[in-house]
């Protein structure tokens, strides 16, 4: 796996911190990542396994409920830090909001504003858990990381609010 996916370097990147279980990868990038990055548990369950044909993990205890531990292996750990230190290339916004705003033409008016109402409730809420992750942020990686999600959040709602005057 000479050029690691997003997803694969995000696990490796968790598995710097210990031993994991897939379940606790999911957790884990939720918790790190927020709404910058998704990782869902097909994605985890799928790249394991990858990772671990390539060498870059390897199995750990088995845990309960057949739950299986990975751990990153040293050539796991060079090729997340080639990865890092690789040209990143363009950013892609996958937002599945975005998508639903392109093509709600197809909507009634009252699904519009359904549609528009409930995504504008849910940005809210991601900016009010921004500005209170920018609060307790313990370093200025983790702040700027906060900000940025606050700066989405707004300009979500920006782009929510001119929809619905248009």
């Amino acid at each position: 796996m000479s050029d690691l996916n997003a997803t694969a370097a995000a696990l490796l990147g968790l598995l710097h911190d210990g031993p994991a279980t897939g379940g606790e990868l999911v957790a884990g990038a939720g918790e790190r990542f927020g709404t910058f990055f998704s990782v869902t548990r097909s994605q985890v369950y799928r790249e394991l396994p990858a990772l671990h044909k390539e060498g870059l993990v390897r199995l750990g205890k088995q845990g309960p409920r057949s739950s299986q531990q990975y751990l990153i292996t040293a050539a796991g750990k060079k090729a997340f830090k080639g990865w890092l230190t690789s040209d990143s290339g363009p950013d892609h916004l996958r937002s599945p909001l975005i998508l639903r705003v392109v093509h709600a033409s197809v909507l009634t008016p009252k699904q519009r504003a359904t549609l528009l109402e409930s995504a504008r409730a849910a940005y809210s809420e991601e900016l009010d858990e921004a500005k209170a992750a920018v609060k307790a942020a313990g370093d200025p990686i983790a702040k700027a990381v906060a900000e940025f999600g606050q700066a989405h959040a707004r300009a979500a709602l920006k782009l929510l609010d001119s929809v619905s005057s248009s």
